[in-house]
């Protein structure tokens, strides 16, 4: 580690006195010299060895063209002391005119950036955030032709953006969020045509969002929340048409809520809450577009009712409006939705997978009520009336239906097997899908009798094959050897796979859609997982690339869902006692399901819930090595092991294992996160990455009391939280297991 001490003294390579330099070569050691960063004194404090540092880069002729100083570079030379005072100032910039790249990251840099600055003029990537750089940005800044990247986040600037910044053509990233910059937003902005992020959050900004920012048809992020921004949304942000992410909350936007969101065809992340928009939510088509993953419109004005047709969210937030009218059956499809503090009536969909919070919203009724809203007192009887005949129509008529289905199911078996159809001897078949039409003929003709051609796995319990029905759909069967038949275990699994999965749904578990339970065969049919495993796209270098951060992370709250959903809202709580990432399966469009129950168990709070050990090695829960009772925080602990898994690319077996080291826990999380993907630049990303890691280490507490339930982690997700300014940079793995920040994340173990 780089020790950190500050000398006074300046000195000049092979002298005592100060005369003029000349060379290149020498001003830039010179520099280096009279900055008071490094330590002279420390015996590998080597002037002429500067271009073999870490932080620094040279050319061939050995002039230097990079410094890239973070906080975790304190190695190989000795820089800086944290007790002392670091000054941007005090390095003369004017001597590096070869300079390419200045990064300065996270190293408590203090003063203001000289108006030097402008000498670089070979600069393409400047990055001073994390620091605690103040005063205002430098007009010279626009002679920096060459800059593609200039990050300034995280710091304590004020004043005005010059508007000299619109000619930084070059300009690819522009991020001075989290500082105090005022005025209004230069119009001169919309002149960067080749920005791809634009970040100007945190910060008091006022007046309106200019027009011409919908001049940028390359900007991917534009993120402009908790300002003073007033006026209407601009109509020219319509032609962002690739636009990822577009954040505008926190602010006090008025006018109608834009209807020309639904060119942005690219936007992901959509998030316009806390601001005073009026209107309704479009009757023909909502969300917006069909790669919406998450939207806030939350504490506005919107009036009106939500649309009964709802494209697929992951996210939905419409809370703290003025919506009335009933609630549509279609929030079924979404995965998380807030509709609380409304004016709404009538009950709530009852269906796996929607969560609603719903605890403050007095005029909403409570899951499987119906107690209609009421505003006039002299429609109560004929509401009263409605309040007992529907539901007893409805019962009748599911009574019937169920009737109907079995009768059915029981003619079509009876017709294709004859005898070896019927449940006898312990012997089950039972083969549908969604739409009722599978066979077992269109199963055996599609893998040609479970050619070993169709193979895609085999695991403990059998093979799985990939079969495409006549329908075109395309499932996976999974199917135990006839050998494996015979043994007990193997038929045990195979049985308690379909009672569990027979009686339960949700659209992070993966769907069964028929069976075939016979002592001459033994098979189930699953929804197909295009992309496999997590396991497999982990351990995959070209699939774990493409495997990013916000797919990581929304796989991750996919997970505690599905755990949530087991634990807290079956009938009897599911515990699933195998839960790894082996056994979490993504799809075409990387969305997780949970899958293998052929271990899970039923619990039973009148009983010891003793059983043998069973799971997967490294995922299994401490305690379960000392005691046999299984419930649901031994779930939990796989889930911390799955979770931090995902972030760091590989089993986290050695990090566990020396969590009790003051060196590990003084490790930065950056350190320790998957070092196949660049760190992330956007705040919503970097905001979830801690939170997702927070929940891991939560989860990951030796004490199975002290762990979090799965509904306090998934309740967390979904809960808004308040502005985080810590850096990802800064943020240590003691930091993540403390109390302080669990609370601040919601993460608690009631």
């Amino acid at each position: 580690m780089w020790m950190l001490f500050f000398p006074t003294c300046g000195l000049i390579v092979g002298t005592q006195s100060t005369p003029t330099v000349t060379s290149q070569l020498q001003m830039e050691a010179n520099a280096i010299l009279n900055s008071g960063w490094w330590n002279v004194y420390d015996a590998r404090f080597i002037i002429r060895d500067r271009c073999n540092w870490k932080a620094i880069t040279c050319n061939e002729a050995g002039s230097i063209i990079a410094i890239d100083i973070s906080n975790d570079d304190y190695e190989e030379v000795a820089w800086g002391n944290e007790f002392q005072t670091r000054n941007l100032s005090n390095l003369n910039l004017s001597c590096f005119n070869n300079l390419e790249t200045l990064v300065i990251w996270s190293v408590k840099l203090h003063g203001t950036i000289p108006k030097e600055i402008g000498h670089l003029s070979k600069l393409t990537h400047l990055d001073l955030s994390g620091n605690y750089l103040k005063g205002e940005l430098p007009p010279e800044l626009w002679l920096l032709k060459n800059l593609t990247f200039l990050y300034l986040s995280y710091n304590r600037f004020k004043g005005e953006i010059p508007s000299s910044l619109g000619n930084l053509k070059q300009l690819q990233e522009l991020d001075i969020s989290h500082n105090n910059i005022q005025g209004s937003i230069p119009l001169e902005l919309g002149f960067l045509k080749n920005l791809t992020i634009l970040d100007l959050s945190y910060n008091r900004f006022k007046g309106e969002i200019p027009s011409s920012l919908g001049n940028l048809k390359q900007l991917q992020q534009l993120n402009i929340s908790h300002n003073n921004i007033q006026g209407s949304i601009p109509h020219e942000l319509r032609f962002l048409k690739i636009l990822s992410t577009l954040d505008l909350s926190h602010n006090r936007l008025n006018g109608n809520l834009p209807i020309f969101l639904s060119n942005l065809t690219q936007l992901e992340y959509l998030d316009i809450s806390h601001n005073f928009l009026i209107g309704s939510l479009p009757s023909n088509r909502f969300p917006y577009n069909n790669n919406l993953l998450s939207m806030d419109l939350s504490h506005n004005l919107i009036s009106g009712q939500i649309p009964s047709y709802i494209d697929y969210i992951y996210n939905l937030n419409l809370s703290n409006n003025n919506l009335t009218g009933t609630i549509p059956q279609s929030l079924c499809d979404v995965n998380y939705v807030d509709i609380s503090y409304n004016c709404l009536e009538g009950p709530i969909p009852n269906c796996p997978g929607l969560y609603t919070t719903n605890s403050e919203n007095y005029d909403v009724c409570p899951f499987n009520q119906f107690q209609p809203w009421s505003p006039h007192k002299k429609n109560n009887k004929l509401k009263h009336i409605v309040v007992i005949v529907i539901p007893i129509l409805i019962i009748l008529v599911i009574v019937f239906l169920l009737l109907v289905c079995l009768n059915r199911h029981h003619d079509s078996s009876e017709k294709l097997h004859g005898n070896s159809t019927k449940t006898k001897n312990g012997d089950m078949f039972c083969i549908w899908n969604y739409d009722g039409k599978i066979a077992y003929d269109d199963i055996i003709k599609a893998t040609e009798d479970f050619d070993m051609r169709y193979c895609i796995g085999t695991g403990a319990y059998g093979s799985v094959y990939k079969a495409q029905l006549p329908c075109g759909k395309v499932v996976a069967l999974k199917k135990l050897h006839g050998y494996e038949a015979e043994v007990p275990s193997f038929d045990e699994s195979f049985r308690n796979e379909v009672r569990i999965l027979s009686e339960i749904k949700h659209r992070h578990i993966v769907k069964l859609y028929g069976f075939c339970l016979h002592k001459r065969i033994m098979f189930l049919i699953y929804q197909y997982m295009e992309r496999g495993s997590l396991f497999s796209v982990l351990y995959d270098d070209v699939e774990a690339v493409e495997f990013k951060w916000r797919k990581r992370v929304n796989t991750v709250k996919g997970v505690a869902f599905a755990l949530s959903y087991l634990h807290h809202d079956c009938t009897a709580p599911i515990v699933h006692r195998d839960v790894s990432t082996s056994n979490i399966l993504l799809n075409s469009e990387w969305q997780a399901s949970v899958s293998d129950f052929g271990t899970a168990r039923l619990l039973q709070y009148d009983s010891s819930n003793r059983t043998i050990v069973s799971g997967t090695i490294g995922y299994i829960a401490p305690e379960l090595a000392y005691t046999m009772a299984v419930n649901e925080k031994c779930d939990v602990y796989s889930f911390g092991v799955v979770t931090l898994e995902t972030l760091v690319g590989r089993h986290p077996g050695d990090l566990l294992s020396s969590l009790q080291s003051t060196s590990t826990r003084s490790v930065k999380l950056r350190q320790v996160l998957d070092q196949r993907l660049p760190l992330p630049n956007n705040d919503i990303v970097i905001r979830d990455i801690i939170h997702v890691s927070l929940v891991a280490f939560a989860c990951l507490n030796g004490n199975p009391r002290s762990r979090p339930t799965m509904k306090r982690v998934s309740q967390s997700f979904v809960t808004e939280l308040t502005p985080f300014s810590i850096p990802l940079s800064e943020i240590s793995v003691e930091q993540l297991m403390s109390e302080e920040l669990k609370a601040l994340f919601y993460i608690g173990n009631s």
